[in-house]
């Protein structure tokens, strides 16, 4: 049985990323407008396309795995691509153009072309009533079908008897394509990154989080890392179980992932505990959203929503979360045309790059130490770490770091442990605990290497 045909295609990752910082937002909005015009779907020539605009700021290898390709309980479809579509009324002006918005036809209709009656197609339109103004987003990828997506708005001008519809489209033997991207790290333990890449003209549900994950790649490329960053651009469901069988005798090395996904919109943050609920990528996220101190949600693992259901479905078991702002389905704006450019902004993107960043700085930090002065409370004074003066009032935070390190700090806890033990935000203890190593109180005991044999 073929694996797959993988493509490798270099790009550089041009500059130093921490040049980037100060502007990450704008620049992933600028990603996501490119990105938007775009017909998408699970395969197909928009997904390519949509690759090749994501291989201008990161390398990526890509894979092809052909239609008919059994992967665990599903099967690779065939190929589905679409030049145009459209509804014309009698005097041949025409009512619902696809160029006009990806949206209008429903995702993976088969080829039709025909002139039917206005009752029947009736039965092939889809609107939201509720929200007169706006396209829904339908799709039929596994059931042959065709249709089209309106304003509710525009079924008033539907008053002909008969109407002529075209859908120039195709379903073809072709293939599913996915993309990675791996940033080395010391050692070869992952954490492993996901977006999905399957929904046309969607900007937080979808591109929000493809835009998020390529520029954390970026910073992560300009950064010092213990572990390997393995990051997943692939098709809603298919995709990432594509993934995980292309992956399945190596993914012993992920030891914690996060799914991203609409982190554009206004709202805070909440974030979807994996299967296990207590993986160390759980308590680093709540950790880092607590030190954030925004408001944020925390929520437990369900077998429903993005991929992460199929990391953590039971034969995997995957330490994968899920961050998210408002999650799906809880804003009316979610699966339809509302989901514009506008309903994003630079802001909320560069806060959830942000985020992820702090999360990554957590994970590399989560260290276990000891103490090499047990025996009583070591003087800190002659070391340079109190204040010359004492006794105005009490220990400020970064000293109550280090008496809390030095204190707990036997070799059996982690940072996180710690951090949690002290309720005292991370990075603080991050920096406390690199002062005390320079003046050789404290020593990293943490394995370096993990001995894993990746195949």
């Amino acid at each position: 049985m073929t694996e797959g045909n993988d493509q490798v295609r270099q790009s550089p990752l041009a500059g130093p990323a921490d040049a980037l910082e100060p502007a990450a937002g704008e620049a992933m909005m600028t990603l996501i407008r490119r990105l938007y015009p775009i017909c998408r779907s699970i395969t197909g020539n928009g997904v390519r396309q949509s690759l090749d605009i994501i291989q201008e700021l990161i390398p990526l290898r890509r894979h092809e795995i052909p239609t008919g390709t059994r992967i665990f309980d599903w099967e690779i479809p065939r190929e589905w691509n679409i030049r145009d579509a459209g509804i014309r009324d009698m005097s041949g002006r025409r009512l619902v153009a696809f160029q006009n918005h990806t949206l209008h036809v429903l995702n993976y209709s088969v080829p039709v072309r025909k002139r039917i009656s206005r009752e029947e197609l009736r039965g092939h339109l889809f609107t939201l009533p509720d929200h007169p103004d706006w396209i829904p987003y339908r799709t039929s990828y596994y059931k042959e079908d065709w249709g089209f997506c309106l304003a509710h708005n525009q079924l008033s001008r539907l008053t002909d008897a008969f109407y002529d519809i075209e859908i120039d489209s195709s379903l073809a033997h072709g293939s599913l394509t996915l993309a990675e991207c791996v940033i080395p790290g010391q050692t070869e333990e992952e954490v492993l990154l996901s977006a999905h890449l399957c929904h046309p003209s969607l900007c937080n549900d979808n591109l929000s989080g493809l835009a998020v994950q390529a520029y954390l790649l970026r910073w992560l490329a300009s950064e010092p890392r213990r572990y390997t960053y393995r990051a997943v651009f692939a098709p809603g469901t298919i995709g990432s179980l594509a993934w995980l069988w292309l992956n399945r005798k190596r993914l012993h090395a992920v030891r914690a992932g996060l799914v991203l996904t609409g982190v554009g919109d206004r709202g805070g943050f909440t974030y979807k505990r994996s299967r296990r609920g207590d993986a160390m990528i759980d308590r680093i996220v709540v950790r880092a959203l607590q030190d954030e101190a925004g408001p944020s949600t925390v929520r437990d693992f369900s077998p429903y929503g993005y991929d992460e259901r199929q990391y953590c479905s039971p034969g995997f078991d995957l330490p994968m979360g899920r961050l998210s702002r408002t999650p799906f389905g809880e804003y009316p704006e979610y699966h339809t045309s509302a989901d514009d450019p506008d309903f994003v902004s630079a802001g909320q993107l560069q806060g959830a790059l942000a985020l992820c960043q702090r999360v990554v700085r957590y994970l590399e930090h989560n260290r276990i130490w000891r103490n090499l002065s047990p025996y009583g409370e070591p003087q800190l004074g002659k070391r340079g770490l109190y204040g010359a003066v004492g006794g105005a009032g009490g220990p400020d935070q970064q000293r109550m770091a280090m008496l809390w390190l030095l204190n707990l700090a036997d070799g059996t806890r982690s940072l996180l442990d710690i951090a949690d033990r002290a309720e005292i935000a991370m990075d603080v203890l991050m920096d406390a605990a690199e002062r005390l190593e320079r003046v050789g109180l404290l020593k990293n005991q943490s394995v370096q290497g993990s001995g894993l044999n990746v195949e």
